[in-house]
């Protein structure tokens, strides 16, 4: 089974069911002798608190409530703010919460927060482990329009054929941003430091594509692929992106000014590399789940696209821009 169907298989699968349970409202001294009449196999890293309906309402460390007066009431030394996954939840969602909440073990809850089990942090760490460099090499020759079993099967000709149509998107996105700044030969004659500009832009808004495409990656593997889902995070990217284009645009027109430019022009290119940063972000993000939509493997058709289409969007907006503000 390859690691990427591993990762999605349900957390719930993997997870512990005779995990350390005490009721809410107990003292300390009932709750340890109720643990002491219990059967537990799995590792004890925290004790969780249930009410009468089973469902999850605290958790405790094992250190405060071995160390706490008899006395006490549970509830009063619990955390109540309690991190859980899922039911629904994959082993890689268990291991991105394993990496943003630095926990030992996640409690797995149904819809009405009943817990169902509880996933140790050792599956987050075995799987780490089969993470090796053949993986590695195999996820980067899928994004840019390769396999791993496809370079290492065949010779020159089978090879040829298949990278070849891979090959045919930088050349189409390459002949369709020679077209598009075509239409605008009359702002390029006009202002010809416009062109000396045209590489920064397309390499800055390449970059940002790639960035998010990578993420994006990431995150359809792992995570909800529902259109309000993907909504919130295309609305999130697209804002970081205009902060990326904003800040390297700041840069681009300074030395714009630098060079001898006028200030429209300055301001011209500083929006054009903002908004065209901003778009690539978006397309780095959406382009790879419209391909998923579609019942495509992401990994090994979204970077060659990626790349074209932001290009293309990247040479309409800057020289558009352009246009409108300069003539």
């Amino acid at each position: 089974m390859t690691l990427d169907h591993r990762l999605h298989q349900p957390a719930l699968d993997h997870a512990h069911r005779d995990f350390a349970r005490i009721r809410a409202g107990q003292s300390v001294a009932e709750a340890l002798a109720t643990l002491q009449g219990s059967e537990l196999h799995s590792r004890i890293v925290y004790f969780y608190v249930l009410d009468a309906q089973e469902r999850l309402c605290g958790v405790l460390p094992t250190r405060r409530l071995l160390l706490a007066n008899p006395a006490t009431c549970v509830d009063d030394l619990m955390e109540r703010r309690v991190i859980s996954l899922p039911a629904d939840a994959t082993l890689l969602d268990a291991c991105e919460f394993f990496i943003a909440h630095r926990l030992l073990a996640l409690p797995i809850v149904d819809h009405q927060g009943k817990l169902l089990g509880v996933i140790d942090v050792d599956r987050y760490t075995d799987e780490i482990r089969r993470l090796d460099a053949q993986h590695e090499a195999d996820a980067i020759f899928q994004l840019i329009g390769l396999h791993v079993a496809e370079v290492r099967r065949g010779g020159v000709r089978e090879q040829f054929r298949g990278r070849f149509p891979w090959l045919l998107c930088n050349v189409g996105g390459g002949l369709a941003c020679a077209a598009i700044a075509g239409l605008f030969t009359p702002v390029l004659q006009r202002v010809l430091l416009l062109a000396l500009f045209i590489p920064v832009v397309l390499s800055l808004a390449e970059a940002v594509s790639i960035q998010s495409l990578t993420l994006s990656l990431q995150l359809y593997q792992g995570s909800s692929t529902a259109l309000s889902a993907v909504a919130r995070r295309l609305a999130r990217e697209a804002v970081l992106g205009l902060a990326l284009g904003a800040a390297a645009g700041a840069l681009v027109a300074i030395a714009v000014l630098i060079g001898g430019g006028l200030w429209d022009t300055a301001v011209c290119v500083f929006a054009s590399i903002a908004g065209a940063v901003m778009c690539a972000a978006w397309l780095g993000m959406f382009l790879p789940w419209l391909l998923l939509r579609a019942r495509r493997d992401p990994k090994v058709a979204s970077g060659p696209l990626v790349l074209a289409a932001t290009d293309a969007a990247t040479t309409t907006l800057y020289l558009a821009l352009a246009t409108w503000w300069l003539l």
